[in-house]
Order: C-alpha cells, then structure tokens, then sequence
C-alpha cells in the first residue's frame, strides 16, 4: 500500500529530538516548552471532584456553557470588548489545535498564508495539509520586529490569511502600538485577508508591558479567529485544552470542521476550569510570577559565556553563542546536551530556511533549582 504523504518534508520535530537526547544523557532539559513545578493543587481538585460528582461522559461540543460564559466575562473586562460565550467561543484541544482548525477552516488550495519567522513549529505544516502555500517574511534580528513595507508588498489576490503570534515563540517578542496601527491599515485595505491570532502566552508578558490582544480592536477582532491555551496559563501543559474566539459568523463555520475533528474535550476538566476561572489572581499575577523566572535564569547566566536577547514575554528567551563558536546551531545545540548536560533549541529549526544567527531557545518555566544547576553547567569549562 503506497500513501502519498500530505507532508513529505516533515519528519521527527526537534522537540521530540532534544528532549531524547536530554534523557539519553541525563541533561536538564531546556528546550520543550513546560514547566517543571506543580500545578495548582486546588485546580487539581476541582477535577477530581468533577468526575466525582458524575461529570464524565460528552458535553457540548461547542464547550461546557458554563465554561464559556465565564471566558465571555473574562474577556470582556480584560480587553473592554463584547464577547457572546455562546455563539463566539469554542472550547478546543490545546491552542495548537485551535490555530490548526482555524487554518482548516478557511484555507482553499492554492490560498496563501502570510507567516513571520522565526515560527512556531506547527505553522507550517498547518497550511501545507490544507494545501496552502506559506508566505514566509523573516523578522529582523535581533528585534524580531515586523517589516511591514514587506508584509504589504507580498500581499496578493492570493492572500486568505495573516499569522499574529504574541507574545511570540520562539523570541519573545510582543506587538507594539505601531504593529496594531499598522495591521489596522493593511487589513482595511484587503477586505478578504483573515487573522489567525496565536495568543497562548497572552498572561506572560514582562516588564509593565500590555497585551495587545487582537481582541481589543474592534476591526480586527471581526475579522480574526484568536487562540488561547489554558494549558500555558495554568502551568497543565498536557492537558492540551484550550479555546478559540471569533465573531459568530466566523466561529460557526470553525464548529462545522470542529465538529468533525475532536468533537469535544474532557468534561471535567471543564467543570474544573469553570469554577477555577472565578479566581482572577490565579492568571493575573502569572506575568510577575513568570517575569521573576526569566530574570533569575538571566542572573544565573551570568556566569556564562551566553548573551541574552531580551524577551518580553512567553516560556522563553535566546541567547546567543556566537562569542563562544561559530558552530552551526543544531550542532552546538547537540554539544551542550552531551557535553554540558543541558539540552535547548536550536533556533533556526523555527525557520524554513534553517536561517542560522547563532542563537538558542532557553525555556525558563521551571524551578529555581533547575535553573541554576543548568547555569552552572553551562558556565563550567564553557
């Protein structure tokens, strides 16, 4: 039996690679994308007594109502914007799946897709098994800033759709005023382009600085499918439960293909997630809580030989080896994990192109500990 592959060029991802090296050689593993400390034990509990008390068989396909209400209430007071919990919101499988539905739902063969790269790993592929073809616009390094004379010069009639990541993964990155006013501008221009906006790490964002979400304006928002990952928000990264935000009109179209696809997610953990959502500071200190993670491990490589490149939010930051080997990447990034015991990701795996600045993915949701000791390995005989 021959299959024609839907993705011929995609094979074992880098995070599944490192993280085998990371336990082949007892390394601290740096690079996947989740932390190393507990969760919240009263979410936990909310769970058990979820299944405890019957919760256990299909709910809405859409999500809980409860749980959609309450995202409603949450997003209208973060972001001062009239969000319907029934018609606009879809409880998904993790904000991965959220992004990938949102693909498939709009994209024809032969639609183009604007994506900036450095991206995240699923971007891509994405597009491809729907038969899209990725526009690829590299952001400037070390800013990672978007190039927007460039974003408009490779719009075409062709162009269905714009990726938004931020707090972006993997630099850090987030959107500035300009970028909104600048997107505004654009989309006002071409009547037909979607937003597909990737907001998992919208309550991991550093230094005083706000969320831009997509969610704020009131032109974009009815024109963007948003993602949002509970997983990232409360430290339960292997739950994959996340949801999706888009006018109704838009999101019935994302529940036709939804439908058909997952169907729907763990009934309790959405009764927990419901009644867990009533605790505002649970997800409103995680940027100090996650800020003071990011400028502990900046202080501990200190030690090192490693210079930072700022991130203003997300899991991550890079830094660059280029002072100390003008390796490739993916093959310093191989060295540590065997040498220094300590396994990252290399950055050019982000892009097509392999594009090589000399530059790592440090993942810093971890504990204190974890850190250190990873500083201290990295700093030793460097």
């Amino acid at each position: 039996m021959i299959i024609h592959s839907k993705l011929p060029n995609v094979g074992t991802t880098i995070f599944t690679l490192m993280s085998q090296l990371a336990a082949q050689h007892n390394a601290i593993n740096l690079g996947q994308g989740f932390p190393d400390y507990a969760m919240s034990g009263e979410l936990v509990e909310l769970v058990v007594a979820a299944m405890r008390n019957g919760n256990n068989q299909y709910p809405h396909t859409n999500g809980l109502p409860l749980l959609r209400q309450r995202l409603a209430e949450k997003v209208n007071k973060l972001y001062n914007t009239q969000v319907n919990g029934e018609t606009d919101i879809t409880i998904t499988v993790g904000g991965t799946y959220a992004m990938y539905n949102a693909l498939t739902t709009i994209l024809q063969p032969g639609d183009e897709v604007v994506v900036f790269e450095p991206a995240f790993d699923s971007y891509l592929p994405n597009i491809e098994v729907n038969g899209g073809i990725p526009v690829l616009i590299t952001l400037p390094y070390p800013t990672f800033s978007i190039p927007w004379d460039e974003v408009r010069a490779k719009i075409t009639p062709k162009t269905r759709a714009i990726i938004i990541n931020s707090p972006q993964n993997p630099s850090g990155a987030v959107l500035q005023p300009e970028d909104i006013t600048q997107l505004e501008s654009l989309l006002e221009e071409h009547e037909n382009i979607v937003l597909v906006s990737d907001e998992v790490y919208e309550h991991l964002i550093f230094d005083g600085k706000p969320h831009l979400s997509i969610l704020r304006y009131p032109a974009l928002a009815a024109r963007s499918f948003v993602c949002f990952s509970f997983g990232k928000t409360y430290h339960c990264t292997g739950w994959k439960m996340g949801y999706c935000i888009a006018p109704a009109a838009m999101m019935a179209e994302f529940r036709r293909v939804h439908q058909f696809n997952a169907f729907c997610c763990p009934a309790p953990v959405q009764v927990a997630l419901a009644e867990y959502l009533l605790n505002e500071n649970a997800y409103l200190e995680l940027s100090s809580f996650m800020q003071q993670k990011r400028d502990y491990f900046r202080q501990m490589m200190l030690q090192t030989p490693f210079k930072p490149i700022p991130s203003y939010g997300s899991y991550f930051e890079c830094y660059s080896y280029a002072d100390i080997s003008n390796q490739p990447d993916k093959e310093f990034a191989m060295r540590l994990v065997k040498e220094k015991g300590v396994a990252v990701i290399p950055m050019s795996s982000f892009y097509k192109s392999g594009l090589d600045n000399k530059l790592l993915r440090f993942c810093f949701a971890k504990k204190e500990e974890t850190l250190a000791a990873a500083a201290k390995r990295l700093a030793s005989g460097t």
